[in-house]
């Protein structure tokens, strides 16, 4: 796995250290209920869809859709493989979701099939699957109001297994309309033995127009590069030029494929010397006191007493036989007495040198200075003396003085909240040119919580929790000195949310005025930002007045059917069920 390179830098500014809790307000959220002409069908995993990374890539996928580029705009799929789109103007007066496209008649049919997915690729444009293995690029043209027109196919083509889309950009390349479109999919890993038996590929499909110009319908698909891992990613976008990738996983992930082509990344010379070397037995062992240092060098069999070269100075060594390069040669760590070293054969298989330090006490790292083909030998003495000053650090009892002030921490004392995935998550950028990761994020405990789109002009936003709080990380790939911006903080959001055991989905406002989470049934839960309180409110416990006050509100849904998609703008909360579209109006704006 690649080394992190990378530290996400907190914005200090956008922390609260004296942020005390949120107070629960009873205050109405007004809900609006538009009854659906037909079903949401929620698509249920089949057995052979039995991992955890089936779950999580398709029995929690967000239904519902928000159109970033046009203000209180969702879209989702029914049951009759109709696109609609339900634009929101005044709530009092709700319409029906009007069909904007519409699959063909055959595309549920498959058994294996998942959920269908959209992305909404740029204000003009939509990647759809069918959740069978069919991928639509469609031109929308203008989206957002009551009578913008039917959806337009301009690509179509079967990609194989089912997969759902992630993500997908537009952009010019070269005068050339081009999108990008990621897709992922759960398939059965005939070498995976040890695990469930399947692994997780991302699909980079970039489709450009042949004709060189948007409007022709001639579009064709230009590269395919494919990944793999062992987990479904938290996070997986493409820049918005195309040129670069960023994925956040518990496991890694790397370039396998490009063009159907098996990719094998060319090992430098200097990483095969070092395989060598890691690979190959010790040349040589050695041992030291604090006066003396005796160095074992291995030799060929059969060689005699006259065969030996050997030279020594006060600062350097080297040991050999004729004929054949130096076995060992090179700058010593520091000086030795000449006069008092010597050498010895023994049973023509190797030689034993003595070397009487110079400087006697210092312990040296190395004999020779860079040569790493040989292996120390700590004596009886020297182990002994490290256990004993180790002593104060272990305890053969699980906790041998319970009388002191500080007890041991005891695990199980833990809430369920304070835990962590045993994994280590990453968040990495990869090149897209050259394929390699180039920015690594080790992300430790800071568990993912959400992915939402702020700008659709940038990346989506990550939300990670760092100790209690939710921070808001926006993609910056074209600052690679900081390509991660700190741009909001939601207070104890963190904590809150990982004690919601029933929590579904999780989002915020794109102007950052709320957070909310949803469970899979009914509830979903309002966090705003702190703001000004009318009139004086004095804190007893700590003998102060408080300026700001954040509020918690919680709603209810009219709806015994599970939540299948859930979204955030900055007025409204959008939650769809089966039969449903819900519309909470949050603020006031």
């Amino acid at each position: 796995m690649t080394t992190s390179n990378y530290t996400l830098k907190v914005n200090r500014e956008l922390l609260d250290p004296n942020f005390e809790s949120y107070r629960l307000s009873l205050d109405v959220i007004p809900t609006y209920n538009v009854e659906l002409d037909a079903a949401v069908e929620e698509v249920t995993l089949k057995d052979c869809q039995y991992t955890l990374e089936h779950m999580r890539a398709f029995g929690m996928y967000n239904y519902l859709h928000l159109d970033p580029w046009y203000q209180d705009s969702v879209l989702f799929v029914d049951c009759k493989g109709r696109v609609l789109s339900l634009t929101v103007t005044l709530d009092t007066v709700l319409g029906k979701p009007r069909e904007v496209f519409r699959l063909p008649s055959e595309w549920n049919q498959r058994e294996d099939r998942v959920c269908p997915s959209l992305s909404l690729t740029s204000a003009t444009w939509a990647a759809l699957s069918d959740g069978a293995g069919r991928l639509y690029l469609l031109r929308t043209s203008k989206r957002g109001d009551s009578i913008h027109g039917k959806w337009e196919p301009l690509f179509t083509e079967d990609l194989g297994g089912p997969f759902i889309v992630l993500h997908s950009v537009a952009h010019i390349q070269a005068g050339t309309h081009t999108l990008e479109v990621l897709l992922l999919r759960v398939v059965k890993d005939t070498q995976e033995t040890a695990g469930s038996g399947y692994s997780v590929t991302l699909e980079w499909i970039t489709v450009t127009n042949a004709a060189g110009q948007g409007l022709e319908k001639n579009y064709k698909v230009k590269k395919r590069c494919l990944l793999q891992g062992k987990s479904v990613p938290h996070y997986a976008a493409v820049t918005p030029r195309g040129d670069g990738l960023m994925v956040a996983s518990e496991r890694p992930f790397d370039f396998t494929h490009v063009d159907g082509e098996p990719l094998k990344p060319p090992q430098s010379a200097a990483d095969e010397q070092a395989m060598e070397v890691e690979k190959a037995d010790p040349v040589y062992f050695w041992q030291q006191t604090s006066d003396d240092i005796t160095a074992t060098v291995r030799l060929p069999e059969g060689v005699t007493k006259d065969a030996i070269q050997f030279r020594l100075t006060a600062d350097s060594m080297s040991v050999g036989v004729l004929g054949f390069a130096p076995l060992l040669e090179g700058q010593l760590y520091a000086s030795v007495d000449p006069e008092a070293c010597a050498w010895i054969l023994r049973d023509d298989k190797s030689l034993e040198v003595s070397l009487q330090k110079r400087t006697e006490g210092p312990m040296w790292p190395e004999l020779v200075m860079g040569d790493r083909r040989g292996e120390h030998v700590m004596s009886d003495e020297q182990a002994a003396l490290v256990q004993e000053r180790l002593t104060h650090l272990t305890s053969a009892d699980v906790h041998a003085n319970p009388d002191l002030d500080k007890p041991a921490c005891n695990s199980q004392e833990l809430e369920d909240c304070d835990g962590y995935p045993e994994d280590t998550s990453t968040l990495v950028h990869f090149d897209g040119e050259s394929l390699k990761a180039t920015q690594v994020v080790n992300l430790g405990s800071h568990q993912y919580l959400f992915t939402v789109t702020v700008d659709p002009a940038q990346m989506p936003c990550l939300c990670l929790r760092h100790d209690v709080d939710a921070l808001l990380w926006q993609p910056r790939p074209d600052r690679p000195a900081d390509m991660w911006e700190h741009v909001a903080t939601f207070n104890a959001l963190g904590y809150v949310q990982a004690s919601k055991r029933d929590k579904k989905f999780s989002t915020c406002a794109p102007n950052y005025s709320y957070a909310s989470l949803c469970e899979c049934l009914r509830r979903a839960f309002i966090y705003r930002q702190p703001s000004p309180v009318d009139g004086v409110l004095f804190n007893r416990k700590l003998g102060r007045e408080v300026g700001q006050v954040a509020k918690q509100q919680v709603a209810s849904l009219d709806s015994d059917k599970p939540v299948l998609g859930f979204r955030a703008t900055d007025e409204r909360l959008f939650a769809l069920t089966s039969g449903n579209l819900f519309v909470l109006k949050v603020n006031n704006n």
